[in-house]
């Protein structure tokens, strides 16, 4: 029998953006501007991608990174308010399998000219399959690409 586990975890990452928050908002909400920044590094074309953004709606991204398994998330919009916040439930398979299910809450601030972006993610992680840690790099690094993003649409 294979031995099964939980680890329960939240994190908190800001980031601070020269953008106004309804540019920031419409990076993470139009399909086309959301594409230019929420992939894998190591595997920039995804091979799947939908969203129909709005509270009840779903995001589907799928690609296959250098171990040879797809990567699934799969998420479900549960509240938007425009220009302020964006929370999301979501699953995340490699393969099969599923490795973790999470809760994510977008906040977006308005500073000065730009936007300071909180992401709160509360997830649980099974059976050593992913870790807080590295979800919480990864969602870094995912938040930079935004960022970058944000800079070359400027």
């Amino acid at each position: 029998m294979t031995e099964r586990s939980v680890v329960h975890s939240t994190f908190v990452i800001e980031r601070v953006y020269p953008a106004a928050p309804e540019k920031v908002y419409f990076a993470l909400s139009d399909p086309a501007a959301k594409r230019r920044w929420f992939f894998d590094p190591d595997n920039p074309m995804p091979s799947r991608h939908e969203m129909d953004f709005r509270v009840g709606g779903r995001e589907v991204n799928a690609g296959c990174p250098s171990d040879g398994q797809m990567h699934f998330f799969n998420a479900v919009y549960q509240d938007i308010v425009p220009n302020q916040r964006v929370v999301y439930s979501y699953e995340l398979l490699f393969g099969e399998t599923r490795v973790s299910v999470s809760l994510a809450t977008i906040e977006l601030i308005a500073e000065g000219k730009g936007t300071r972006l909180v992401m709160t993610e509360q997830g649980a992680f099974f059976d050593g399959h992913d870790t807080p840690d590295t979800r919480e790099h990864g969602t870094g690094e995912l938040l930079d690409a935004l960022g970058a993003a944000l800079a070359t649409a400027s």
